[in-house]
């Protein structure tokens, strides 16, 4: 099987099992999903999900928290991995967001990751959901199943991942795709223990080839 015939049958799956795939943080608009993604570097959607209500409603424009101090924050986000540092990168966000964006999230990949807490990862999350620009977003979940399922090779970082994976994957599937394979590693293809026996992929999945060629 060469690697298109691979993204093909993979695409051509999702596209007809799980045609609408979406963020599940919980955002009302651009402001709200970015704070949230921001949130959610090495955390759970759901613990993000379970503090950004009060968040929002304390600081619910960017202006408001801009002109908040990160210790203020902190005390409505220390329930989240890293709080000190995402306070602080919050306060920092939303001053850059009012100053120099006008308090407009912007576009373009590398005018969002001007701002602070905003990496690549981020920045394509926006551009995707909000703009719906052909980025793919590459977190723990999709450089994991790329590997597992064959969809990239000898990928070491998540930029060469982000890079085989739009190399193949149609341009108007590419936002789509990151929700696919975020979701697929989340509830499926799990770190530690992969549900092989329930996945749908398995009969072209590189891992569940070797493992079972162990067996």
């Amino acid at each position: 099987m060469t690697k298109q015939q691979r993204f093909d049958k993979v695409i051509a799956y999702f596209t007809a099992n799980q045609p609408i795939a979406e963020t599940e943080l919980h955002y009302k608009n651009p402001y709200q999903l970015l704070v949230a993604v921001i949130l959610s570097a090495q955390c759970t959607d759901k613990r993000v999900n379970l503090v950004t209500p009060a968040l929002f409603n304390a600081f619910p424009k960017p202006e408001v928290m801009a002109e908040a101090d990160s210790d203020e924050l902190f005390q409505y986000i220390k329930s989240i991995s890293y709080p000190n540092n995402k306070a602080k990168h919050l306060v920092g966000m939303a001053q850059m967001l009012v100053k120099d964006f006008k308090g407009v999230i912007p576009s373009d990949v590398d005018e969002l990751q001007k701002m602070p807490g905003v990496g690549r990862k981020t920045a394509n999350v926006i551009a995707s959901v909000i703009y719906d620009k052909p980025t793919m977003a590459v977190d723990t979940h999709v450089f994991r199943v790329a590997a597992r399922l064959g969809l990239t090779t000898n990928a070491t970082t998540p930029l060469e991942t982000e890079k085989q994976l739009i190399k193949y994957i149609p341009e108007n599937k590419i936002a789509i795709a990151h929700h696919w394979l975020i979701l697929h590693g989340r509830y499926v293809c799990l770190a530690r223990s992969p549900k092989c026996k329930e996945c749908h992929l398995k009969d072209f999945c590189k891992y569940y080839e070797s493992i079972s060629k162990k067996k």
